[in-house]
């Protein structure tokens, strides 16, 4: 097995969450990803992915996502939320500037994205409402 930092793509599942509350989450699949590519540079071609992306409805495409988050990496542990993981944001959170290699993403990552205001909310009272 090749060593990550030497791949030069990778496949990534982005998680579009729209509602935290209602778990209104749809997974979308990136193939061919450059890990030294710059997480901002990734928002950016996620937004403009998800715009014309066949099988996407309208909320998910003019959502206003802006923060992306660790989710899980292939063949770690799981979080108990299946809506997302509110703990650890340290080192979860992909901060702009880093590439996604530095923030620890590989092969099958799924990573999470969402607008950072909605996920505060849910962050201080993680309830369902469906």
């Amino acid at each position: 097995m090749a060593d990550e930092q030497n791949l030069p793509s990778v496949i990534l599942t982005v998680r579009l969450i729209r509602s935290f509350e209602h778990r209104n989450i749809k997974p979308v699949i990136f193939k061919d990803v450059d890990l030294n590519m710059t997480v901002k540079n990734f928002i950016v071609l996620v937004k403009s992915d998800i715009l014309t992306r066949p099988g996407l409805l309208p909320p998910f495409r003019k959502y206003g996502f802006d923060s992306m988050k660790i989710q899980h990496k292939a063949h770690g542990s799981k979080t108990s939320d299946p809506t997302i993981n509110i703990e650890d944001d340290e080192l979860l959170m992909m901060e702009e500037e880093k590439t996604l290699l530095e923030c620890g993403i590989g092969h099958e990552t799924e990573i999470s994205f969402f607008k950072m205001d909605d996920y505060r909310k849910y962050q201080s009272n993680p309830v369902c409402d469906w």
